[in-house]
């Protein structure tokens, strides 16, 4: 789409409208599986059309995966030195897990993107997302020297933190066959809070 004046309304509108039918396919499909004309039928727009705001299928992937890291982030950088450590990552994790019931198709999409090896977002794991966890670990390594949470691992800690709560959602069809008519993070909320309590507590 061209930059050198502001988009219309409608240029506004249509653009979400394809983040948001590419969300559902590229979630669905992964990148390999998902095409443009699939997207197009999706944002209920016709192929030229779409390819007016974006010029292929990897820059819709690619603008979609730049706004979901952000989003994906924000919780890990509210983790505060200066508050009380427990709460702090428990709070994180809720938050994670809130994120996985709230966000399935983003949590599959970032998922999708990791198992093909990350060839649009290489950049940004090595970078920001490095950068952030390296801080972070810092953070829970004081705590762990200051007696205030059990000595772990951290950076497995945040792996471990990671791995169980977005299974809600890129596995999420397997555990509700599992569970059936149950809501599995009404749940999963309490079991994940008590494993960390018992975990962290020196």
């Amino acid at each position: 789409m061209p930059k050198d004046r502001a988009p219309t309304r409608i240029q506004k509108k249509n653009r979400a409208a394809i983040l948001e039918a590419a969300l559902n396919v590229f979630s669905a499909h992964g990148f390999r599986g998902a095409t443009v004309d699939q997207i197009a039928t999706e944002a209920g727009l016709s192929k030229p059309n779409l390819l007016y705001y974006f010029p292929s299928k990897e820059a819709i992937h690619t603008a979609l995966l730049s706004g979901l890291l952000e989003i994906w982030l924000a919780p890990l950088h509210d983790l505060d030195e200066s508050g009380d450590p427990l709460h702090e990552i428990l709070s994180y994790i809720h938050r994670k897990l809130q994120m996985s019931r709230e966000l399935p198709r983003e949590s599959r999409l970032f998922a999708n993107e990791l198992v093909q090896g990350a060839p649009r977002i290489n950049d940004a794991l090595s970078n920001d997302l490095k950068t952030l966890v390296d801080e972070k670990t810092k953070i829970l390594t004081h705590w762990m020297d200051q007696g205030k949470i059990a000595r772990l691992h951290p950076y497995h800690l945040i792996f471990s933190i990671w791995a169980l709560t977005q299974h809600y959602a890129d596995f999420d069809v397997q555990v509700r066959s599992i569970l059936g008519d149950e809501d599995p993070f009404e749940g999963a909320d309490p079991f994940i809070d008590t494993l960390y309590r018992k975990l962290l507590t020196p």
